[in-house]
């Protein structure tokens, strides 16, 4: 077993990026009496949102429903009753890459009869290379760190024990996400609503690794 010293360091990275798409969350909601019209009305509103959405192109990356529900409600909450409606919810998932008609498209969504908006929820993509980046910085400053030590001991790194990965992070600052809630009923109004300003929030990243190198003997005479 070699005796060379080792010296062990730790190595971090942060970065503060813009992030790189925008999630929504959109329920369309339809209550009737009778389930076959609450279906048929959520059928319509669904399309009229989906129709809304897929306007805006190339600006949206991706488009996904979530989940569709039929619920009946009971005039009694306690006890078995007659059902006195019937509530429709359809959860659609739009991710938009193109910030400049994020306002526009949450304010118009946000004007849909009885569709609610929640977002928007900034993120990075999972292949994004801000991550690759964050990995490299902290292995550098792992290596940098330990140059350092052997340094001030009057030494010199000879080669690597071990290097391993501590993981990656996140941390999404940045304001509370904007809900709207579209009126139940037709909208007054026969313009379209004024685009809702939104800043994108900075996405902190965050890497460290772990890392033994070996050394000449320290020269503590020194």
């Amino acid at each position: 077993m070699s005796d060379a010293p080792v010296i062990s360091v730790r190595g971090e990275a942060v970065l503060e990026v813009e992030p790189e798409i925008a999630r929504l969350s959109v329920h369309v909601q339809s209550q009737e009496s009778d389930r076959r019209r609450a279906l048929d009305a959520l059928v319509d509103r669904n399309e009229r949102c989906l129709e809304l959405i897929r306007s805006y192109g190339d600006a949206i990356e991706r488009l996904e429903t979530g989940g569709l529900s039929i619920t009946p409600l009971l005039k009694y909450k306690r006890r078995d009753g007659d059902v006195r409606a019937y509530q429709g919810t359809v959860w659609i998932k739009p991710v938009v890459r193109d910030f400049a008609v994020l306002g526009e498209l949450v304010t118009r969504l946000g004007d849909l009869e009885r569709t609610y908006v929640h977002g928007p929820d900034w993120d990075l993509r999972r292949d994004s290379d801000v991550y690759a980046r964050a990995a490299r910085q902290a292995a550098q400053e792992a290596v940098a760190r330990a140059r350092s030590y052997a340094g001030a001991l009057g030494a010199r790194l000879t080669g690597l024990v071990e290097l391993s990965d501590e993981g990656l992070g996140r941390d999404a600052g940045g304001p509370v996400p904007v809900r709207l809630a579209a009126a139940y009923g037709t909208a007054e109004s026969g313009g379209e609503p004024e685009p809702i300003d939104l800043e994108p929030a900075l996405q902190t990243v965050r890497a460290a690794v772990e890392a033994r190198f070996t050394a000449t003997a320290p020269d503590l005479d020194a």
